[in-house]
């Protein structure tokens, strides 16, 4: 079973497709901030 805590260290296309991801959640997370601003703001102000 594979786990998100692996000791060893991937390929080096293990580590591109890690950052891959990690950019494509950062967008996809500032996208919906971006969108949805006025609930968010509206929770920080309760």
């Amino acid at each position: 079973m594979a786990t998100e805590d692996r000791v060893e260290s991937g390929s080096p296309l293990d580590e591109v497709m890690e950052d891959i991801r990690r950019e494509l959640v950062r967008r996809v997370a500032a996208g919906d901030r971006d969108t949805n601003r006025d609930i968010y703001d509206a929770l920080e102000t309760e």
